[in-house]
């Protein structure tokens, strides 16, 4: 006995039109725009992020840099300080330079050169 329930009917529908469903569309554009925004937002935050850790790695460079700096610093005025000395200057002035003091004979002394200041003036036509 055929059961009439389990025949099989070939479907034939090649004729229907299947209608557009704006519904679909609007809630498919919904979900991509959310997407869009929720991951713009997620994209902009870790732009965000990681320019603050990059930017504070770049101050920690810097004051290293700085702490250097003020370091050699410290160390050239320490040396300029020690061969400014008039000490350091006439030991070097005699030992490298081969100078000596001079003698009384070379030295010149204020007073001397005001009263021959006149005097000069007077053999060069120059007004004292």
């Amino acid at each position: 006995m055929p059961r009439s329930y389990a025949i099989h009917r070939p479907v034939e529908n090649t004729y229907l039109v299947r209608e557009r469903d704006r519904r679909f569309v609007r809630e498919l554009l919904g979900v991509v725009a959310a997407v869009v925004v929720l991951g713009g937002g997620l994209l902009a935050y870790t732009w965000v992020h990681i320019e603050i850790l990059r930017t504070g790695y770049r101050i920690d460079d810097l004051e290293k840099r700085l702490h250097q700096l003020q370091e050699e610093e410290r160390r050239w005025l320490l040396k300029t300080a020690s061969l400014t000395h008039p000490e350091v200057v006439a030991r070097r002035a005699r030992q490298e330079l081969g100078m000596q003091a001079p003698s009384l004979d070379q030295t010149l002394f204020y007073a001397e050169l005001v009263a021959a200041a006149p005097e000069r003036a007077n053999e060069e036509g120059g007004i004292p």
